[in-house]
């Protein structure tokens, strides 16, 4: 399927691809007629779908094979990633708990230890549910005494969950097992949980909509068919259910989701009744976000950005409230008229606050200050007390602790530094390491910095650059621009092994906060939604213009990747400026923009990109969606998309179709290939030796196409 000849000074590659069917399928959205000549290949069940995954899998795995440094590259990242990883300690009853990975297995195991100085134990191996690793512990919650876990497994990468019950001290697995479970807690109270699931899917379990979310609490000891149906909608399909019980199990919160940011708060007092009914609402509709951090008596401790886009802390008197909304069927209360009730704790601030919990009887806040964590300690009261120094810039993640034990964990890490776990003693306001990983990677050698540049309509843009110390600025350098540019989430720096392979070959690795993102408060975030989506393929494509203007690098060395929403954003800058690049890798990206909102959970993407059912949003999304802009004339850079089987939040049909529509319209001699993982999802579970093949491929596909030859 692929013929390489050889020139004088280099190899000319030119490509057959399989022939991929046309129909004659043709929408119209408002007067606008739009054909689809690809559709069948959205039917993921077909036999037909699976031997045209074949048949691109044999070409670009062809293509790949033939690259003279892959297995050296492959090698490499591999001892790369053969380094101990672990979690900071969480405890349980009385048990402690930690995740360990020895350096290669495929997943992470869960080990627990009867007091932070003890022996551990095995406690959950993951690596025992499959031969290939393929199969990922997911969602894990502890009843109170810690006696019992819940937890929930996910196959091949898929959303969809299947729920155990095991007894902590003896590890031996209960009879209780629940089906269909998907975006779901393990929420525990007394002698059973509070889960959310779906009825049985009609179609394909992998792409069939995802409609009429539940919530359910589960009995130890009885069968699926006898768990109580808590909370539903019935008038409203497009609504999600997510469970917390407070710590002291007095309270059951319900987040109420829908096509939006924002959600619906319930709550109820589940020392009366656990059936359901005798809820009370503390808003109305979905124009802004609550998270309860936790109860204290009757005053719920509540992050939320409404009336403060870079988010606070509010404290509501649950006994002043009493508007019952049973089954979320009755209206609930606008906002304002629930506000008597609502006191600052902490007021917003210039940065955006991510997180906040209670430890050692105080809330620690974490803050994103420039796109990077900083960490403040305020008294229960909302005083500010004092700032965690942390070693530098970078992220916390996974902050964990108890309310009345005077100490804390974190994990922090940076761009070129993996996680290291710290220990924080609250009475003596000590930090210390409890576990620092050792890599085959010399971290000193290496720098990164904060740079802000001009987007089109000059905004100013952040953007973290990490190489070699002493790099000679002469456009030379190969360059790898990762974006994001959605939801809300935010790019701070963080590790990833993935990267040092670029970084110790000379490349230079650069990640903006684009519009869209989390990183400077909602506005931000609504900056890069809906009708001002464009701006977020603007920031993108100005980073690209810095790189090259600063001498960082040139057309002919930028690489750029980004995945799911990110791979969106490949997809539509390789359209607008494809002379910018030299290689893009979109990678589970949402390339049909004008019919995701048809499959699984995309319909609750809307909020962030709008919807083709909206005449003015159609107009709109038809002039970026990648599927739908690709050119004739373009000259497109090299092209290798990766999307995969399993994949149940952006099905792979949306880069079936992509890469069947570059292949027939681009003319050029640049590769535009798929690669097309088998057992394997969205991202999240996927197994080490997975991940390895995967960005093995990838950075030999991106050195071969840039002319560079690795170290290896």
């Amino acid at each position: 399927m692929c013929a390489f000849t050889a020139c004088s000074n280099h190899v000319e590659r030119i490509f057959q691809y399989p022939e991929t069917r046309k129909d004659s399928i043709i929408d119209e959205y408002f007067g606008v007629k739009v054909t689809d000549p690809y559709r069948w290949l959205e039917q993921d069940t077909s036999a037909k779908v699976a031997e045209w995954v074949k048949a691109q899998n044999k070409v670009t795995f062809d293509y790949l094979s033939k690259i003279p440094f892959r297995e050296k590259i492959k090698e490499r990242l591999t001892a790369l990633w053969n380094f101990e990883k672990q979690s900071p300690p969480f405890k349980k009853g009385a048990k402690y708990y930690f995740y360990r990975n020895d350096g290669l297995q495929n997943q992470s195991i869960l080990y627990m230890k009867d007091r932070l100085d003890g022996k551990p134990k095995i406690f959950i191996n993951p690596n025992k549910f499959s031969k290939d690793g393929t199969v990922a512990l997911d969602q894990l919650g502890f009843s109170k005494d810690g006696k019992l876990a819940g937890y929930a497994i996910s196959k091949g990468g898929s959303d969809w969950n299947e729920i155990f019950v095991i007894e902590t001290e003896t590890r031996k697995l209960l009879d209780d097992y629940l089906k269909w479970v998907k975006f779901s807690s393990i929420a525990w109270y007394k002698d059973g949980f509070f889960y959310s699931r779906y009825d049985v899917p009609k179609g394909s379990a992998l792409s069939a909509k995802n409609v009429f979310h539940k919530l359910y609490y589960h009995k130890i000891g009885t069968t699926q068919k006898q768990d109580l149906l808590i909370f539903e909608n019935r008038q409203d399909s497009l609504r999600t259910f997510y469970a917390q019980v407070t710590e002291d199990e007095k309270y059951l919160i319900v987040y109420e989701n829908a096509i939006g940011h924002g959600n619906i708060l319930h709550v109820k007092n589940i020392e009366k009744n656990i059936s359901s009914g005798d809820f009370i609402s503390l808003n109305q509709g979905f124009d802004y976000e609550f998270s309860v951090i936790d109860n204290i008596d009757a005053k719920l401790l509540v992050k939320t950005n409404y009336k403060a886009p870079k988010y606070k802390v509010i404290q509501i008197d649950i006994e002043k409230v009493q508007v019952p909304s049973p089954k979320s069927q009755a209206p609930s209360p606008k906002p304002q008229e629930q506000t008597t009730n609502w006191t600052d704790l902490i007021a917003e601030k210039e940065d955006v606050l991510e997180t906040c919990g209670i430890y050692g009887g105080n809330l620690v806040t974490i803050y994103m200050h420039k796109a990077h964590s900083i960490a403040e300690v305020y008294n229960i009261n909302g005083g500010k007390l004092y700032e965690i120094i942390l070693p530098g810039i970078g992220t916390i993640s996974s902050f964990v602790g108890k309310k009345d034990e005077n100490t804390g964990f974190f994990g922090f890490s940076s761009y070129t530094v993996p996680s290291t776990v710290y220990k924080f003693d609250f009475h003596s306001r000590q930090l210390s390491v409890y576990f620092q990983p050792s890599i085959d990677f010399d971290c000193s050698q290496y720098e990164t910095k904060q740079v802000l540049y001009k987007s089109k309509d000059s905004t100013g843009i952040s953007m973290f650059i990490c190489h070699k110390k002493g790099l000679e600025l002469d456009g030379n350098a190969p360059a790898l621009l990762y974006g994001y540019g959605g939801f809300n989430i935010s790019m701070s720096p963080g590790f990833s092994m993935r990267w040092l392979i670029w970084l110790e070959n000379g490349g230079i690795l650069a990640i903006p906060n684009l519009r869209g993102g989390g990183e400077y408060g909602e506005e931000w975030h609504l900056a890069g939604t809906k009708l001002n989506k464009q701006n977020v393929f603007d920031d993108f494509i100005a980073a690209a213009e810095y790189l090259i203007r600063e001498k960082y690098t040139s057309p002919e060395k930028l690489a750029i990747m980004g995945g799911s929403n990110g791979g969106l954003l490949v997809g539509a800058c390789i359209n607008q400026r494809p002379e910018l690049f030299r290689v893009a890798l979109p990678a589970v990206g949402v390339m049909d923009m004008l019919r995701f909102h048809k499959f699984t959970i995309g319909w609750g993407w809307a909020a962030d990109y709008g919807s083709s059912d909206d005449s003015a949003q159609f107009h709109y999304i038809l002039k970026y969606s990648p599927l739908h802009n690709i050119s004739e004339q373009a000259d497109y850079p090299a092209v290798l998309v990766t999307t995969a089987d399993h994949d149940d939040r952006v099905v792979p049909a949306h880069s079936f179709k992509y890469i069947a529509t570059l292949q027939e319209k681009y003319k050029g001699n640049n590769p535009v290939m798929i690669r097309i993982d088998v057992m394997a999802g969205h991202g999240a579970g996927k197994p080490t030796s997975k991940n390895i093949e995967e960005y093995s491929d990838i950075f030999a596909f991106i050195f071969y196409n840039m002319g560079v030859i690795p170290a290896y």
